[in-house]
């Protein structure tokens, strides 16, 4: 009896080892780990294609910030195809930036687990078709930046999912105003979406071409041909549209620069062909670049109306001349680049609003050193917490090459043969004599403003010795 007992325990002890050996520490879990992780790849490679195209489900070149406790993910430039997935986020962010990306097609449901976001820019891809549960669940969205695709029609049932929607961008794109587009035009007219569609124009049909959509007759949208074509014989325009397509005297800011809502406003005019700085600009932008375009002269009151602007970037524009209140009421800009243009000098006046500016680029301009350049040398002077570069004569040979600053303080301490001064105006025209800033202003108006530059007087000073 006892014989079979231990015969009994010791087969049990036999057939308990193998499952004792399998539950050893780390074994089991790593197994189930390792199942887990196959299961879950295979889900997500299910769901991985979609009318949006093949999704990235991580996308490790997007930068995840926080701005004012704001979560932005940046994925502007990454060559993207279609939205990645809102898993790859530490958090659910409130803005998704993925302008300038190869997006062709909104498929259903495109952004699922994105629920949070209030503003998203799909700016500059090549999205041509949008479906109508694109944007489900995104029921918190403000705003919508569609504008620079390739969009020829878009139902009104697009937008019912957004029912927060104000604002949204639709312009540079080829819309086709016939019937499918009916109910979004009619929506873009109700008063209370002031700004949804500004500035969209139709590319077809012809009848319609170059006209504003929120602008346009609805009940033009469904004829197929020219509603004024079987009327009289006459062959001029078929239509007296509300705004005739003129020949713009000044290049439109939002259709021509690509503007960026977030994290800050700003307007991106670069490589544009512009000849001038356009019309248009928000009053709360705060950077503009408007650099390697041809813009010879900046005119008074370019920039009247952005009174909020930080930085302004005008390099390589072969720029001659800049009025005397080009800068006017820019009190708040800090970086000025003026640099890689074909200025000699700067007027006086120019620069007399850029009380804050603490940076000012200057180089690649051919810098005439004679008697017009010296207000730019007395208002550094003035400046001095602000950091220029480039500052350099280009001519008349015998200064090429020397800094500006070095001239003019040459130029002050020696005394021209042509100049008979009294000991008085030398003390006048020294630097190393001046005292206080109303000296140096003074002197600035009366004694060291070219005298092409002056303002015409009634009367003429003669000194007599």
């Amino acid at each position: 009896m006892q014989v079979t007992s231990s015969l009994l325990v010791a087969s049990l002890l036999l057939l308990l080892l193998p499952s004792i050996h399998m539950k050893r520490p780390g074994k089991g879990r790593g197994l189930r780990r390792a199942r887990h992780k196959l299961s879950h790849d295979r889900l997500r490679g299910a769901g991985r294609h979609s009318r949006s195209g093949p999704s990235i489900h991580v996308a490790p070149d997007c930068s995840e910030l926080t701005e004012s406790g704001d979560v932005f993910i940046d994925c502007q430039d990454r060559r993207l195809t279609s939205i990645p997935t809102s898993q790859t986020w530490s958090k659910q962010p409130k803005h998704l930036l993925l302008a300038r990306n190869k997006i062709k097609v909104l498929g259903e449901d495109s952004f699922p687990g994105y629920e949070s976001l209030t503003s998203l820019d799909l700016q500059q891809n090549q999205i041509s078709l949008v479906a109508e549960g694109a944007f489900q669940g995104l029921t918190r969205l403000t705003t919508l930046l569609l504008q620079h695709n390739r969009l020829g029609t878009l139902s009104e049932e697009v937008l019912i999912p957004m029912p927060n929607l104000h604002y949204l961008r639709l312009h540079d794109n080829p819309w086709n105003c016939l019937c499918p587009m009916d109910s979004l035009i009619r929506t873009l007219q109700v008063p209370s979406n002031r700004n949804l569609g500004n500035h969209a124009r139709c590319a077809g049909p012809t009848w319609l071409k170059g006209m504003k959509m929120k602008q346009i007759d609805p009940n033009l949208l469904c004829k197929e041909t020219d509603p004024t074509s079987d009327q009289q014989g006459d062959q001029t325009d078929p239509i007296d549209p509300v705004e005739p397509i003129p020949i713009r005297s000044k290049p439109d800011a939002t259709t021509s620069c690509h503007i960026y809502l977030f994290p800050q406003l700003r307007m991106d005019c670069s490589n544009q062909g512009l000849t001038e700085v356009p019309s248009g600009i928000p009053e709360d932008v705060v950077h503009i670049d408007l650099s390697h375009n041809s813009i010879r002269h900046l005119k008074a009151r370019d920039f009247h109306k952005a009174r909020g602007l930080r930085g302004l970037n005008i390099s390589y524009n072969n720029m001659e001349h800049i009025d005397r209140a080009s800068f006017s009421g820019l009190l708040h800009l800090r970086e000025l680049d003026l640099s890689s243009n074909s200025l000699h000098s700067v007027q006086y006046g120019v620069l007399e609003d850029l009380y804050f500016l603490s940076q000012l680029k200057l180089g690649g301009n051919p810098w005439v050193c004679n008697y017009s350049i010296h207000y730019m040398v007395y208002w550094l002077r003035l400046h001095p917490g602000v950091r220029h570069s480039g500052l350099l004569c280009r001519s008349p040979p015998e200064h090429t090459g020397e800094s500006v600053v070095e001239y003019v303080h040459s130029y002050n301490r020696a005394c021209p043969k042509d100049r008979q001064h009294s000991r008085a105006d030398q003390d006048q025209t020294d630097p190393e004599l001046w005292n206080t800033a109303m000296e140096v202003q003074g002197e600035l108006e009366e004694e060291l403003e070219p005298s092409h530059l002056r303002v015409p007087q009634k009367y003429q000073i003669i000194r007599l010795s």
